[in-house]
């Protein structure tokens, strides 16, 4: 996979790029990343790449011309079609399934957004996708871009050293994760549940089954508002539910 951003601070993806599951994806050559500083491209003898709104208000638009320009330097004569992707607090939210389907792209491109906004020709006729990470703002979109950009990497083939790894995460099946443990089994007089030791597989994939179940239940209940749930699961629910009326919850 192929990954451009456009930005005004390149600088600030250079640690995040090089790092952890990023950095080691980039060395096998399993993605390659190029950042454009879209400043380069102005047209304005003052290097300037933001301008009054029209119409009046508080801050500064980022106007068309640079990341125009810009873009059509990235894309150059690669005629295979890119996912360009618009960090924005307008965007759509941005989630698990939004990460996998982008995996399955050849080349993305984020521009990330800075100052008051972006003249919105920019989303009109550049952009194919428009994502928000949250609902609260930032100074740009270099963080969120960040973010994405690490969520779609570690699903490529061979980034993780545990090919399961991708498919058990939150989110994947719907479903928050179930509980960690690891050594020791006794820690200060706190104990791993019992099941985990047993070496009973079975006993334990259902346990780890409801346990993801009840932490999205108890953390997330949204997520299960549009679930298809299965009858273990919904026993296991009507048990969480009645527990926790007997707790007075």
């Amino acid at each position: 996979m192929k990954i451009d951003i456009l930005s005004l601070f390149p600088q600030m993806f250079q640690g995040v790029l090089t790092e952890s599951i990023l950095g080691k994806a980039a060395e096998n050559h399993i993605v390659s990343y190029q950042i454009t500083d879209f400043r380069n491209y102005t047209q304005n003898k003052h290097h300037k790449v933001d301008d009054y709104p029209f119409g009046g208000g508080a801050g500064m638009v980022l106007m068309p011309q640079p990341i125009f320009d810009a873009l059509d330097a990235v894309r150059g004569a690669d005629s295979k079609p890119a996912r360009i992707i618009l960090t924005s607090p307008q965007g759509k939210p941005f989630q698990q399934r939004d990460a996998a389907e982008l995996s399955n792209e050849d080349h993305l491109i984020f521009i990330c957004g800075h100052y008051e906004g972006f003249d919105e020709r920019i989303a009109e006729h550049l952009v194919t996708d428009e994502y928000s990470i949250g609902d609260f703002v930032m100074t740009g979109g270099e963080l969120a871009a960040m973010a994405m950009i690490d969520s779609v990497v570690r699903l490529l083939p061979g980034v993780l050293g545990n090919e399961t790894s991708a498919v058990t995460d939150s989110f994947s099946d719907g479903l928050l994760e179930h509980p960690h443990y690891t050594r020791p089994a006794n820690f200060c007089g706190m104990k791993v549940p019992d099941v985990l030791l047993s070496g009973n597989h079975e006993r334990i994939r259902d346990w780890r089954h409801k346990e993801s179940l009840r932490r999205t239940w108890e953390r997330r209940p949204e997520l299960l508002t549009d679930r298809s749930l299965t009858e273990e699961e919904q026993r296991w629910l009507n048990e969480f539910t009645l527990h926790a009326s007997e707790k007075g919850c």
